[in-house]
Parts: C-alpha cells; sequence; structure tokens
C-alpha cells in the first residue's frame, strides 16, 4: 500500500527569491564583462595575458562591490537615523513630516515630542485626546492660554485649576456667574 502523508508547508520565501535575483544580477554582469573583455582583446590585437589580467581585474571589482554592498547598507541606514533624528525624525522612530501648532490644535494618539533644549522625549495623546494651546503672557506677566480678540470686543479669559473633571464640573456654576458678572462690569464701563 502506497499511503502518502502530505504535509503543507507555508514559507517566507522573500529573502531566498532576493538572493535569487541578486544572484542573477551578478552572474549577467559577469557574463557582460567576460564578453565585453574577449571582444576587447579581439578589436585591439591585446595579448591573451593581457586580455585575462583585464578580466581578473574586472571581475575583482564586481565581487568587491558585491561584497560590501551589505556593509553600504548598514552605513546607509545608520545615516539615515541620525539625518533623521537631527531633522525631528527622533532617531528613526519613523516620522516623515511635521506638523505645526503655533495655532493650537488637538492630539488624538499617543505622539512623542521633543523636550526643548534636552535630549530626551515626551509623550502626549497616549490616556486619549490632549489639547496643545499657544501661551502669552497677559498685561500682569502671567502666562496664560493666548486667545484671539474679536471685533466685537474683547476676550475674557478665566484660567481654572482643578485636580480633576470632576472639580471643574463641580464649578461650572461659579464659572457662569463669574462671567456674567464681568459681562456686566463690562458694559456699564461702555
Amino acid at each position: 500500500m502506497d499511503d502518502q502523508i502530505i504535509v503543507p508547508v507555508e514559507a517566507d520565501l522573500t529573502g531566498f527569491t532576493t538572493a535569487m535575483t541578486d544572484l542573477q544580477k551578478q552572474s549577467q554582469k559577469f557574463g557582460t564583462v567576460f564578453t565585453g573583455t574577449i571582444r576587447s582583446a579581439i578589436l585591439s590585437g591585446k595579448s591573451f595575458d593581457e586580455t585575462l589580467r583585464g578580466l581578473a581585474l574586472k571581475l575583482s571589482g564586481l565581487a568587491l562591490n558585491a561584497g560590501l554592498k551589505p556593509l553600504e547598507n548598514l552605513f546607509s541606514s545608520a545615516f539615515e537615523s541620525l539625518v533623521g533624528g537631527a531633522t525631528g525624525g527622533f532617531g528613526g522612530l519613523g516620522v516623515s513630516s511635521v506638523t505645526p501648532f503655533a495655532k493650537g490644535g488637538v492630539v488624538a494618539s499617543p505622539t512623542y515630542f521633543g523636550m526643548g533644549s534636552s535630549s530626551s522625549l515626551g509623550l502626549m495623546g497616549e490616556a486619549g485626546a490632549e489639547a496643545i494651546m499657544p501661551l502669552a503672557r497677559g498685561p500682569d506677566g502671567r502666562l496664560g492660554v493666548q486667545t484671539q480678540s474679536s471685533a466685537n470686543g474683547p476676550n475674557i479669559v478665566f484660567n481654572v485649576t482643578t485636580p480633576d473633571v470632576q472639580g471643574f464640573r463641580k464649578s461650572e456654576a461659579q464659572i457662569a456667574s463669574m462671567l456674567t458678572r464681568t459681562v456686566s462690569r463690562g458694559r456699564r464701563s461702555l
């Protein structure tokens, strides 16, 4: 009885395919160099010894280029990482563009950012959306959120500090009454 056992095998052949393609290219280069050298020797009347010497030099150049290719790729990727880090790539973390937030914005997913002059990175948006707001010094010298003045009148800014969201929600009524009083005072002085 011939019992056949079939075992399915799944393999990633990309490395093998790449190596075979590279080998095919190298073989084609070898053939081109060899026939070119022979053709050149016949047409120019060089001696067989000179022809073989020239062929050996060209083939050793091909072999040296093929042997140094992995080292070239290593230095190339290291240089790209270095340049990427110097230009905002943060050491090769895959950053491909820079989004300016001079007028504010929202970061909705975990995002790395530079920490000014230090060599460390910050992380924002790791627990959900976070706002980026431009800051400006007020007339009293305090640093606060910068807003645009409207054509209808001045902006009113409230700086609220609470330990959590629930604390802010509890103070909403107080903030509303403060806003009402401030608007009333502003109307009286017009």
